[in-house]
C-alpha cells in the first residue's frame, strides 16, 4: 500500500475510465473515498461511480472545483469544449487539471481555462483498475516539476507511468491505450486453440490468460529482451518452433505492428478533427 496523499481529487465525468482510475487510486491506498468527488449530468453514471468507489458524486462541475485540488477531466472528447467555459472563471492557482480526454491538445485546454492554467494530458488504460496500468503523460506549458512528480506517483502506484512529449501520446494511445483489446483478442484466440485441441473452455481460458500474465511478468522482472525469452522456450525441432512458424505464416507480428500504427494514426486524425 502506498502512503496516502494529502489532497482532494475530483472527476469531471464519472464514466468507466473515471471509475477505473478512482478505484485504482483507492486500492493502492493513495487516496481514500472521502478524498474524492465526481460530477456527471447522467444519473446512472453517478450511481455506478458511487457504488464502485464509495465516493460522493454531484451533478454540478463547480462542486468539484470547490472541493478538489487535482481535477481529472474525464468527459468524452466532444464534450470538452462545452465543459471548459464553465470551469474558466472558477479555475484557481491551486488547481491542477489532468486530462484523459483523447485527442484534445494541451494548448486547447490551456486556452479554454485561461492563462497560467496547470494542465497535464494523460493516456491511461483500463488495466489500471487492477493495479496494472500503462500510462503516458505530457506536461502543459505551466505544469511544474512537482505536478509531474504527482502524476507519476498517482499513475505508477497502479502500474507504470512515463512522461513523454505530447507528440508521442498518439503512439501511447495506439500501443498501451488500445493494446488491452489486442491482448484480449489474443487470449480469446489462444483459448479457442486450447478448446480445438481438446481442453474444456474454462480451463483453456484460464491457462491462456495466466500464460499471458506470466510471460509479461518475465519481460518486466527479468529485463531480458522478449526475443531472448522466446528463444529460451524454443527447443530445436520442438513443439514451440512449430507454433511460431504458423504464427509467422499468418503474419501475426506484422498485424500487431500494423494495429498499433493504425490506432496511433486514428488518434492523430481525431485530434485534428477536434
Amino acid at each position: 500500500m502506498s502512503a496516502k496523499l494529502k489532497l482532494h481529487a475530483g472527476f469531471l465525468g464519472a464514466g468507466k475510465m473515471a471509475t477505473a482510475l478512482a478505484n485504482g487510486f483507492i486500492k493502492t491506498g493513495l487516496i481514500a473515498p472521502s478524498q474524492l468527488l465526481a460530477s456527471d449530468p447522467f444519473e446512472p453514471a453517478r450511481e455506478h461511480f458511487a457504488k464502485e468507489t464509495g465516493a460522493k458524486t454531484t451533478a454540478n462541475n463547480l462542486d468539484v472545483l470547490k472541493f478538489a485540488d487535482v481535477l481529472f477531466l474525464a468527459v468524452k472528447p466532444n464534450q470538452v469544449q462545452e465543459v471548459l467555459p464553465d470551469l474558466r472563471h472558477h479555475f484557481l492557482a491551486k488547481h491542477l487539471l489532468i486530462s484523459i480526454a483523447a485527442g484534445i491538445s494541451l494548448a486547447k485546454i490551456e486556452t479554454g481555462l485561461g492563462n497560467g492554467a496547470r494542465v497535464i494530458r494523460v493516456m491511461p488504460n483500463t488495466p489500471i483498475l487492477v493495479g496494472a496500468g500503462a500510462v503516458g503523460f505530457a506536461l502543459g506549458k505551466y505544469a511544474t516539476s512537482a505536478d509531474s512528480q504527482l502524476a507519476r506517483q498517482l499513475f505508477s502506484a497502479a502500474g507504470v507511468a512515463f512522461e513523454v512529449k505530447e507528440s508521442l501520446l498518439d503512439a501511447v494511445t495506439g500501443l498501451s491505450g488500445s493494446g488491452p483489446a489486442y491482448v484480449y483478442l489474443m487470449i480469446e484466440a489462444l483459448s479457442d486453440g486450447g478448446v480445438a485441441a481438446g481442453l474444456p473452455r474454462d480451463i483453456s481460458t484460464q491457462l491462456a490468460a495466466q500464460t499471458v500474465l506470466g510471460s509479461a511478468k518475465m519481460v518486466l522482472e527479468t529485463g531480458l529482451h522478449p526475443g531472448a525469452l522466446k528463444d529460451m522456450v524454443t527447443s530445436p525441432g520442438g513443439t514451440t518452433i512449430e507454433g511460431l512458424h504458423e504464427l509467422e505464416k499468418g503474419g501475426v507480428r506484422g498485424s500487431l505492428i500494423a494495429a498499433v500504427r493504425a490506432a496511433a494514426d486514428k488518434s492523430r486524425k481525431l485530434a485534428q478533427a477536434s
